[in-house]
């Protein structure tokens, strides 16, 4: 799960299994096609920018809707029969929860060919019984250790470390820097305690690797193995370590999560370390991202010594997916994009990642940006954030609320256990 990574769904009803649009989607061939997503606002405006110059030279008009209650939507609209040509979907469950209405992604646009850009690892989390249905158009990187640059750099510890446990080392010596090394903030309404899923989530695909991370999140392995509990008791050593996190327990689970990083922006910090998506900087300071370049510095949450041997990034993206996938006009707004040509306009607006190794970061509005986006790309592995994939009781629910109990004392074990008893059967 992820805050401001919460993107775009739409859907079709009564629709054929070779694709054929439903009520909502335009005649074929008729220059039109109607895009539902979940996305407004700023990102609305940039998402219709970066479209411009494709609908003048294609003459096809692309007609987006945003709904911020897209999860609802797409499925009213997939059973009432009016579906939209396309749709974004934030989670790849929800897309593959309606895939029999959509043209398999081979029939739209040529998959091997958005392989090759592809940083790997996105189109497996929308593919179903070996057919995939859908490809990222945006991405998310979650991976990301933050802190404010001028007060870490002063202190000469390394910008780079090369594993979690030399990271519990740079902690060790922040401590007589600041109250603690760590800022984390959990709560988030209903919602408090995806932040915990995501650290979870970090150390499963670093201490197991992407093979069990695929087992676990697929629930081939239960909740509960062995390898997931040392996952979780090693996230332990920070987040229920006495002196790790700024106020403690207590304080991670009354900080909301877009106030965490906040302290660190104090003469001198109250905490320097910050491990969060790229959409965090849109809730620093306003002085902070007038100066992003110059206020923050940023580097990969690193591997773990004895794990996984390579260096895995955890994200999310919007996925772009055709209910009407026999329209050529559909197939040519969706070779756009996931193409690495789409999205200069929105790179240079800010908020936007590309997901291909190959987009030109030249036209990232800044160098942190265009740093992280370099991060992706060169990961060895590219993982889906786990709970977006799981069943929605487990992912939005009892991760969530497991994970609050688990820091607020109960056990690794007790806690995964619990989680397991709640997956779903059928």
């Amino acid at each position: 799960m992820g805050a401001s990574v919460t993107l775009a769904l739409a859907a079709t009803g009564c629709l054929s299994q070779d694709g054929g649009g439903g009520g909502g989607a335009g005649t074929d061939g008729d220059k039109s096609v109607t895009i539902l997503g979940n996305f407004g606002g700023q990102e609305e405006a940039a998402f219709n920018e970066a479209l411009q110059a494709f609908e003048d030279e294609s003459g096809i008009d692309v007609e987006y809707t945003g709904d911020q209650d897209f999860a609802t939507t797409v499925k009213a609209r997939v059973n009432s029969g009016d579906a939209p040509d396309m749709a974004l979907f934030p989670q790849p469950g929800g897309l593959l929860e309606l895939s029999e209405d959509m043209t398999p992604l081979e029939d739209v646009i040529d998959v091997a060919a958005v392989q090759d850009t592809l940083i790997p690892g996105f189109l497996e989390s929308a593919t179903k019984d070996g057919t995939m249905y859908g490809a990222p158009m945006r991405m998310a990187v979650k991976s990301i250790v933050w802190y404010p640059k001028d007060a870490y750099l002063a202190t000469g510890l390394s910008t780079e470390p090369a594993s979690i446990q030399e990271l519990a080392e740079i902690a060790d010596k922040l401590k007589s820097d600041t109250k603690a090394p760590w800022c984390m903030g959990w709560e988030s309404d209903q919602a408090t305690g995806w932040v915990g899923t995501d650290w979870l989530e970090e150390y499963v695909l670093r201490t197991a690797g992407p093979d069990v991370y695929d087992q676990w999140v697929a629930h081939e392995i239960p909740f509960n193995d062995p390898q997931i509990v040392k996952a979780l008791d090693e996230f332990g050593k920070i987040a229920k370590t006495d002196g790790e996190v700024l106020g403690g327990v207590k304080g991670i689970l009354n900080t909301g999560f877009a106030d965490a990083m906040t302290p660190a922006f104090k003469n001198p910090p109250n905490c320097m370390l910050h491990r969060q998506g790229n959409f965090a900087t849109g809730f620093y300071p306003e002085d902070v991202q007038a100066n992003l370049d110059d206020a923050v510095g940023t580097f990969v949450f690193p591997p773990f010594e004895g794990g996984y041997d390579g260096q895995p990034i955890l994200g999310g993206g919007d996925l772009a997916a055709a209910f009407n996938g026999d329209d050529p006009d559909v197939q040519e707004v969706m070779e756009f994009l996931t193409s690495d040509e789409f999205g200069g306009e929105w790179a240079a607006a800010g908020g936007w990642l590309s997901p291909h190794a190959t987009f030109d970061s030249s036209q990232y509005a800044d160098e942190t940006t265009r740093a992280i986006a370099e991060l992706a790309a060169s990961a060895d592995v590219f993982r889906f954030d786990g709970s977006d994939l799981m069943p929605k009781e487990v992912g939005s629910g009892t991760f969530w609320t497991g994970m609050v109990d688990w820091l607020s004392g109960e056990s690794s074990q007790k806690t995964l256990d619990a989680i397991e008893a709640s997956w779903p059967t059928s």
